[in-house]
């Protein structure tokens, strides 16, 4: 690759998007020349303000609080991990980047989706993704796995009414950026949600795929 690429995946809590992210990459012919990181963390930093951010000890945090606190462990994440490897030209594959900011603090926290994503503006000196992938499932359906796979976390334990108004965010983002972010049904098979993204890749970067 002669320039870095920028490609994040998004969606609520259960969604899969760990899953689908190491599964795409056995796909890609990158070998070195792609990075998988991860938000809030992806650095030493960052990953320290994760902690805190995620404790589910943290009751008292104020909803300001955290949009700031994301917003910084995102501000050092780019500074020692995305931004490097963008200038020499890797692929930076992310599981969660701004988009999540602004559905679980602008609209879940009801702090307002263009509030926050002028705060992050700041963080991230405007870099935006070059393709957002969203997973698309109901808030009860990603629950239920959660609970099903794993321990929540602070912003998993939040409850139903606030994970519906995740969901909404998330809608309001696809619309607001239809150019970059691309929904996938994530109620599908996990193999055919790779496929679906697989898909979108090749759209946007038709070398990447072995065997193409």
């Amino acid at each position: 690759m002669k320039s870095g690429y920028f490609i994040t995946f998004e969606g609520p809590d259960g969604a899969g998007k760990t899953t689908v992210i190491n599964k795409l990459v056995d796909l890609l012919n990158l070998g070195d020349e792609v990075l998988l990181t991860r938000e809030p963390g992806g650095s030493k930093i960052a990953e320290k303000i994760r902690e805190i951010i995620l404790d589910p000890k943290n009751e008292e945090m104020d909803d300001k609080t955290e949009a700031l606190l994301y917003a910084a462990a995102r501000a050092q994440h780019l500074e020692e991990v995305i931004n490097p490897a963008l200038k020499a030209g890797k692929l930076v594959i992310s599981d969660r980047y701004l988009d999540s900011s602004l559905a679980y603090q602008g609209m879940g926290r009801g702090l307002g989706i263009d509030a926050v994503y002028q705060i992050n503006q700041f963080a991230t000196d405007g870099l935006l993704p070059d393709l957002t992938i969203l997973l698309d499932l109901k808030p009860e359906e990603g629950l239920k796995r959660i609970g099903k796979y794993r321990s929540e976390d602070r912003l998993e334990l939040a409850g139903l009414e606030f994970h519906q108004k995740v969901y909404t965010g998330y809608q309001e983002v696809a619309k607001k950026y239809p150019e970059r972010v691309k929904m996938v049904d994530a109620s599908q098979s996990v193999d055919q949600v790779v496929a679906d993204c697989l898909q979108l890749i090749k759209e946007k970067l038709p070398n990447l795929v072995k065997g193409e």
